[in-house]
């Protein structure tokens, strides 16, 4: 094969886009001078589906008017507005400029908790400053007159009172009946102890931002205390920036310090306790064994005040033990273990669903994810589902007894929803191929369904479950259906693994392609555990763009990816990369055999995990010999010693139990090896995969004679958007494999 020496100069500030036809020799174009790129990248390419809104008691759906100003409620059937909840122009006591940004409905309707002034934190976390609205009289307070702002508001369930965290991680209670503030926990300090909220790696790893629960008797709050002391700080520094300027930092940076656990370091101290309404007390809740590491979530089970369902896992994220505790007692005990001997799948505890008499569990034991009904003694009452498919959400059971499902029943690039009868009867009531997804009233009468294509973009119809007939159509996209009805499409295929398994795969052949001609190609993945990027859903990216500037594009699905069952996704384990970077091997040689491709023209990109698997198929043991020419690795990990705990040892233990495991899916140690112009993009603040992965890596190839093309985004984090970033990403990227392939 053929290999390529880099002359590329290390860049730490171009801003250059492919260029156009009409560009002169030399010219670095700008991203205004390709706006034909715009319509493929986010936020332009973003499509409407509409998410579960809110209800009230009586089944009426709750939106925002268009001017943002009003809490309308609507009938669900003709989606006419029937009354007017709240105006912002007709409150009593406070006003407020600007428009609603989020809203709460309290659980029996009497209550809407309005968000202004809402601040990010982290992926999922925000603070804001939350107004209390009663909505027969009017009255609208601050919820808080002692802090400014708060975080994770909870209703009581009957809407009494709303507990929230201050930014002095203490919990708060407001009893809305004598507007009167009560403290909950008083040693809450920033960077030692977070009451009622997650830690970084809680929020990130585990999908949640709020650690309370409420009795169902409104009586007592449980919740989650993280002790962050022993967790070591973060930094990395600010700029002032031109994308939405921090002036303050226009001379001297600043600093961003938070707690950052990385593989084999201290995780909070994570410890359950309850708070007595009446009384005030707080009592600790301590569970019996001791192995357990992480509490993921708390949950009341059914309509008993006296039992908390507690999600417990051991460090090692291979064995979940279910507790039930009595909050008033301290009391509790275990009622169900749960094992793998890899991984545990993240949907079985954070997909756990707690219904009147039992809780659903969806359990990977028969090598396909499936849904399980036990009781809250612990005992199996039904196999809800089984076959070599997986479960990939469970919606819940109607009053008819039916419980609704979305699977891969037709196969690992579909998703379809289907119910089943009590008599284990199921019947699927989307199209067998595409993208199907749902939500459903509280009732459960009605749902609507989301299906695309990767054809044909999202159509939401809102349907009666009686009769699977469609009610309305909510949204048809066709606007976006009519923009993009030229756009080069996929064609599904597989590709053998390195093993000789096909590998789910689709293709974008270059606008007007000749069989007779040859192509160079790009292959992009992502590769992470349990991800899929090979879908029939509907994606507009910049793949389409590339595919009509003339490149083939090719994206597979490696092993240790999701939707194929566990021997597929655990083939990883302890090995990250390893198989990936062979499978991604193994698909380039594929490509190169293919007439239509040039085998000496073929680029590798991906971002995040598939950044970290492009720096890694190209540096790694086949470095040398790789059959890549070029690769643009976005956000990359280059050694899991760097990433977060629960991630990095969920699939590789920690580097004191798997060392060698660390070395050999390093990047870093392999970055003497690369024979390929390389180019890395980073943004400076990246809370998730620090920029210090890309640094490091690229220490390591200068001191051993080697060079990178890099471009880093300021104060940009993970996702890198906002002031055409993310347009500057891919114009960079494509105008980097136009000078190298």
């Amino acid at each position: 094969m053929r290999k390529h020496m880099l002359t590329a100069l290390l860049s730490l500030a171009a801003l250059a886009a492919p260029l156009p036809s009409h560009a002169a020799p030399g010219r670095q174009a700008r991203v205004s001078d390709i706006g034909a790129m715009a319509p493929y990248v986010y936020p332009a390419n973003a499509v409407k589906t509409p998410a579960r809104p809110w209800f009230t008691a009586d089944g009426a759906m709750l939106k925002v008017s268009e001017d943002g100003r009003s809490i309308v409620s609507c009938d669900v059937a003709s989606g006419k507005e029937t009354a007017t909840l709240m105006s912002l122009d007709n409150t009593r006591e406070n006003r407020l400029d600007g428009r609603i940004e989020r809203f709460i409905l309290s659980p029996e309707g009497s209550r809407i908790l309005v968000a202004t002034a809402t601040t990010p934190i982290y992926r999922r976390s925000y603070s804001a400053t939350w107004w209390v609205y009663e909505i027969r009289t009017r009255l609208l307070r601050p919820l808080s007159d002692t802090h400014a702002s708060q975080r994770s508001p909870l209703f009581s369930p009957d809407g009494r009172i709303i507990a929230f965290t201050a930014p002095d991680g203490n919990i708060w209670l407001r009893k809305t009946d004598y507007n009167t503030e009560v403290a909950v926990t008083t040693d809450g300090a920033p960077g030692m102890v977070i009451n009622g909220v997650p830690d970084w790696v809680y929020e990130e790893e585990f999908a949640t931002d709020c650690s309370m629960a409420w009795a169902p008797d409104s009586r007592t709050l449980c919740y989650l205390r993280y002790d962050e002391s022993a967790v070591p700080l973060y930094s990395f520094p600010l700029y002032e920036g031109a994308c939405e300027p921090r002036t303050q930092f226009a001379l001297y940076p600043g600093q961003f310090t938070y707690k950052y656990p990385v593989a084999g370091e201290p995780n909070s101290k994570v410890s359950l306790h309850s708070y007595d309404v009446d009384n005030r007390k707080v009592k600790a809740i301590d569970l019996p064994g001791r192995d357990i590491e992480y509490l993921p979530r708390i949950a009341f089970g059914g309509d008993d005040p006296d039992r908390l369902i507690v999600l417990g896992l051991d460090r090692d994220q291979t064995h979940m033990t279910v507790f039930a505790a009595n909050p008033r007692s301290g009391v509790a005990r275990a009622i169900l273990s749960e094992e793998s001997e890899a991984w545990l799948p993240t949907q079985t505890y954070e997909d756990i669903t707690f219904e009147k008499d039992g809780f659903v569990l969806l359990s990977a034991r028969t090598g396909y994810l499936h849904a399980y009904l036990y009781s809250y003694a612990g005992a199996l009452e039904r196999t809800l589902t089984k076959g070599d498919y997986d479960v990939t959400a469970y919606y819940g059971a109607d009053a008819r007894g039916n419980r609704w499902f979305q699977t891969t029943a037709t196969g690992s690039i579909n998703r379809v929803v289907s119910r089943t009868d009590a008599k284990g009867i199921s019947k699927t009531v989307s199209p067998d191929k595409g993208w199907s997804s749902a939500w459903f009233t509280p009732s459960m009468d009605r749902y609507c369904l989301i299906h695309s294509t990767s054809d044909t973009p999202p159509v939401a119809t809102l349907r009666n479950a009686a009769g699977d007939k469609a009610v309305r159509t909510l949204e048809d996209n066709a606007k976006a259906a009519a923009e993009y009805a030229s756009a080069p499409r996929r064609e599904f295929t597989t590709i053998p693994a390195a093993n000789g398994q096909p590998m789910n795969a689709y293709i974008i052949r270059p606008e007007g392609f000749s069989a007779s001609k040859q192509y160079p190609a790009i292959v992009y993945q992502y590769s992470g555990p349990g991800s899929q990027e090979v879908c029939d859903r509907w994606r507009t990216d910049w793949t389409q763009y590339a595919a009509k500037r003339g490149y083939v594009v090719i994206c597979v699905d490696t092993r240790g990816t999701g939707a194929r069952g566990r021997a597929w996704e655990t083939a990883v384990y302890r090995r990250l990369g390893e198989l990936e970077a062979q499978d991604l091997a193994s698909a380039a040689r594929w490509a190169a055999a293919q007439t239509y491709i040039d085998g000496a023209r073929i680029g590798l990109t991906g971002w995040s995990y598939g950044g970290y698997q492009t720096l890694l198929t190209v540096s790694g043991p086949q470095g040398p010999d790789t059959p890549y020419a070029a690769a643009v690795a976005i956000a990359p990990v280059t050694d899991w010693r760097y990433y977060d705990t629960v991630y990095a040892e969920r699939y590789m233990l920690t580097p004191a139990q798997n060392p060698d495991g660390y070395r050999r899916s390093a990047p870093l140690t392999y970055a003497a090896e690369v024979e390929i112009p390389v180019l890395i993009m980073h943004g400076t603040a990246d809370d998730n995969v620090h920029i210090s992965n890309t640094m490091e890596y690229v220490s390591a190839m200068q001191q051993n004679g080697r060079v990178c093309d890099m471009l880093l985004f300021p104060n940009m984090n993970h996702s890198i958007n906002g002031c055409n970033s993310r347009l500057t990403v891919y114009s960079k990227m494509l105008h980097f494999f136009d000078r190298n392939l």
